[in-house]
């Protein structure tokens, strides 16, 4: 069976093939991205004898949702089982009037930073742009019919800037407005920071808005944080940083999380302070989510104080992340883990 999901004219050919007009592909698209119909049968405008071949021969569901979870704060998180048996995980933030999904574009995850649980056990496979769509389908799915989402971040399971020929067209629908129409602006796409990456999102789309995750300020810290930095070095990420800067006029973001007694020291900060030179970015600080079977801890809440006092009094612009749904293990990766040891 053909997932309509993904990228081609799968859909406009079937169609063709059973003699109906073309606009049908349009029809079909916004029943499910519009209307959120969750199966053909729900599209009613559709001929009475189309819908059941098309849930005959094609599916818009390729991922079946293992776990859900709901946190105090509204925030929603789902575990989805893939056609081959793998879990990916996507959650949905709700912060005033935004709605923003939170969505993984890799099982797994290979760049090995120590802290975090999606890439425990390393990267299984690149997700498909279907997977990658069904995701927000799935999420908007929780919406009611009032409500749309506002906000991407492609911050999930996954380094995005590794799948980006998977993910830019699941992007480009995301955008269009046939799609999700949501803004580019409004898209946020986070990476550890790999210059080759960055560098063709200059290229070839410099709109999203970029998030570089540094947790550290010096090669030394970050290459034991961060084992791909071995590869690339700060400088190199800066410098890739920086030409995306110029290229999209979007202003950046540094992601630094605190872990209690290992970057969180008001030395550290200052080393910060001084990488940064004076950009006009933004920090945010996010406090460490502790993960089970991991040895990091959460800084307390002296040192976090003291490490945003000294990027503040420095002139730096930042922010602290506030940790949503913590009770759910919202952490990217955490409910994955949990899953599969029990």
């Amino acid at each position: 069976m053909h997932h309509i999901l993904e990228p081609g004219t799968f859909l406009a050919e079937w169609l063709a093939q059973q003699r109906q007009p073309a606009w049908r592909a349009k029809a079909i698209r916004r029943w499910l991205f519009a209307r959120r119909a969750a199966s053909f049968a729900d599209m009613t405008d559709l001929p009475k004898e189309l819908r059941p071949q098309l849930e005959a021969e094609l599916q818009i569901w390729t991922t079946s949702i293992a776990k859900h979870t709901t946190a105090e704060d509204g925030t929603e998180k789902l575990l989805l089982e893939l056609h081959d048996g793998q879990r990916i995980e996507c959650v949905l933030l709700r912060e005033g009037e935004r709605r923003t999904v939170c969505i993984s574009s890799q099982v797994g995850c290979a760049m090995g930073c120590v802290f975090c649980a999606s890439g425990i056990d390393g990267v299984v496979r690149n997700l498909t742009t279907g997977e990658i769509l069904e995701q927000l389908l799935r999420l908007a799915q929780l919406l009611p019919a009032t409500e749309r989402i506002s906000h991407i971040v492609v911050m999930g399971m996954g380094e995005p800037l590794a799948n980006l020929d998977r993910l830019l067209p699941a992007l480009a629908t995301a955008q269009d407005p046939e799609g999700f129409g949501i803004s580019q602006r409004r898209i946020t796409v986070s990476t550890v920071g790999l210059p080759k990456g960055i560098d063709r999102l200059t290229d070839e789309n410099p709109g999203y808005h970029l998030a570089v995750s540094l947790h550290a300020a010096d090669d030394t810290l970050r290459t034991q944080l961060v084992p791909v930095n071995q590869s690339t070095g700060l400088a190199e990420v800066m410098e890739s940083a920086d030409r995306y800067w110029e290229t999209s006029g979007r202003r950046l973001t540094f992601e630094y999380v605190l872990l209690g007694g290992v970057n969180d020291s008001q030395e550290h900060a200052a080393s910060l302070v001084r990488l940064l030179g004076g950009r006009a970015a933004l920090v945010n600080v996010i406090p460490y989510n502790a993960v089970a079977g991991l040895p990091w801890r959460e800084p307390s809440q002296g040192s976090r104080e003291r490490f945003l006092e000294v990027l503040r009094e420095a002139g730096v612009n930042v922010q602290v992340r506030r940790r949503k749904g913590a009770r759910i293990d919202a952490a990217c990766g955490q409910l994955r883990r949990l899953a599969a040891q029990t």
